[in-house]
């Protein structure tokens, strides 16, 4: 270990801070403010003593540097971000505010053993899910065997009683998963919870790779950082082969609600980058029980809608009577099996918390494995005896609906109030079906450049993976999203809350 780098490993611990002195003014001004928070599990810190040579090098080329010259970096990426549109919704009680997608130049790093590990566990919860999924809306057996309460899946509000007997082209339900992990204080990977329905957010995770390859080349230098750039390429093949035509007669479009949405940006993006059409519900018309866009020089069939719309939008026919975002007739089409629709529509009773809690009862029934990544302990309220455990220590648990994501709706419950706590309990008691709680888990921090302090602070941060199914084989996108939490202690990383990204470095080979 080098000289700068042994002298910033000092810095984190606190015996050793008299170190300070010795070392150069240009990496004082960066990193001597820098303290992990006691009793959690820093990734820096981590991987410097354990040797991780890429920290060492990044740490290197920021030694190099002077604050000003770093903030200029990042005012030139947040310049970058702005030019190509990168941008998200900021939601607050009065308003939604667009704005750019904070991104920290540090990475995160991800040594080979550790997400050979991820990806085979996203894997495996991903196959057992598809099952599930099938199992559910056919034979039932998961629910005849009462692994999984039969009264949980029907009264979930995402449970689709058309797609009761229908089975998807290849049995794929969930062609495209989010699945949301943390570091906990042990250095252990734990799913937090899985996106089934319109998971978002991995256009940031190719938009910060080219980021980060534009302002600091150098980074990559001497390096080898696994590619991101493929992920658009394994999306449209998956569309492709769960059409069931021919690939000269394949015809793909991206549904969006619009220009308002929160993630349009990356409806837009991925459209562009898969070659295909970006429609609006106005844009399709069925007839005869297919699918058609309208064009000027008349209509074209529709074989595969990538839906970025929920379910009770799609069809008003079937679900919500008043949605003008959805098509018309579209689930007759679909059920006919004349379009296929990703993800299936029913699938949200798998991002339901209360059921995500069975996930690895699931891999067990399904495949005869134990989990290779553990849920995080979950009390779904509705069964009593965890009911009465939540109710009579709340005030050490985090408390969420079922059905909310975004962060919306989560309870820490230790930062409340009595009388809020109080409140709480009462809505629990009234709804338990609605709520399930969670031992507070230490997400792992991370070193990030905080602007309003000029200085490299911790802040917590998880992962979104994002896996493909239906393709030629399951594919996860090396690194997936690393959401950041920009405000100091808080575990609430959600871009539509005020948190940032990072690019998420895998390690797979050393050079």
């Amino acid at each position: 270990m080098n000289v700068v780098l042994s002298s910033f490993l000092l810095l984190y611990l606190a015996p050793y801070r008299q170190i300070i002195n010795e070392l150069p003014s240009n990496m004082i001004e960066l990193l001597e403010n820098y303290k992990a928070e006691s009793g959690m599990y820093d990734e820096v810190v981590e991987g410097l003593k354990s040797g991780v040579k890429q920290y060492q090098k990044f740490i290197d080329l920021l030694s190099g540097m002077h604050l000003d010259d770093f903030k200029k970096l990042n005012e030139t990426t947040n310049i970058a971000f702005l030019n190509q549109g990168v941008t998200y919704a900021l939601y607050n009680k009065e308003q939604s505010v667009e704005q750019i997608f904070p991104f920290d130049l540090f990475p995160r790093i991800l040594q080979g053993a550790e997400w050979d590990k991820i990806e085979r566990g996203v894997i495996q919860r991903n196959e057992a899910l598809n099952r599930f999924l099938h199992d559910v809306y056919n034979s039932g057996h998961i629910l005849k065997d009462k692994v999984v309460p039969i009264e949980l899946i029907k009264s979930s509000k995402h449970y689709c009683s058309m797609m009761e007997g229908f089975s998807p082209k290849k049995n794929i339900y969930c062609h495209i998963s989010g699945t949301d992990i943390i570091r906990h204080a042990d250095g252990e990977f734990y799913i937090l919870e899985d996106n089934l329905r319109n998971p978002s957010g991995v256009s940031y995770v190719l938009t910060n790779r080219l980021a980060m390859n534009r302002v600091l080349p150098k980074a990559f230098d001497r390096t080898t950082v696994e590619p991101v750039n493929e992920y658009t390429d394994h999306l449209i093949n998956m569309l492709w082969e769960v059409s069931g035509r021919e690939l000269g007669d394949i015809f793909c479009a991206l549904l969006t609600p619009g220009p308002y949405n929160s993630a349009y940006f990356e409806h837009t993006f991925l459209a562009q980058k898969m070659g295909i059409e970006l429609v609006e519900g106005r844009d399709l018309f069925t007839e005869n029980d297919f699918v058609y866009l309208k064009t000027i020089g008349g209509k074209i069939r529709v074989d595969v809608i990538y839906r970025r719309i929920d379910d009770a939008f799609l069809d008003p026919d079937v679900f919500n009577p008043d949605s003008m975002l959805g098509v018309r007739g579209l689930m007759n089409a679909y059920i006919k099996g004349n379009v296929t629709i990703v993800n299936a529509p029913g699938t949200g009773i798998s991002d339901d918390k209360a059921i995500c809690a069975y996930v690895p009862d699931m891999i067990k029934y399904y495949l005869g494995e134990e989990p290779i990544l553990n849920n995080v302990p979950t009390y779904i309220c509705e069964r009593p005896a965890d009911l009465n455990y939540v109710l009579e220590n709340i005030q050490k648990l985090v408390v969420k609906p079922v059905d909310m994501s975004g962060g919306y709706g989560v309870c820490i419950c230790e930062e409340m109030t009595i009388e809020e706590l109080g409140e709480l309990k009462r809505k629990v008691k009234a709804n338990p079906r609605d709520f399930i709680a969670q031992p507070k888990m230490s997400l792992s921090t991370h070193t990030t450049f905080i602007e309003a302090s000029e200085n490299f602070e911790p802040r917590h941060i998880d992962l979104r993976t994002f896996c493909i199914m239906g393709g030629n084989e399951p594919y996860v996108l090396n690194g997936g999203l690393t959401r950041t939490a920009l405000t100091k202690g808080s575990l609430i990383v959600n871009s539509s809350q005020g948190g940032g990204s990072k690019d998420t470095w895998i390690i797979k080979n050393e050079i």
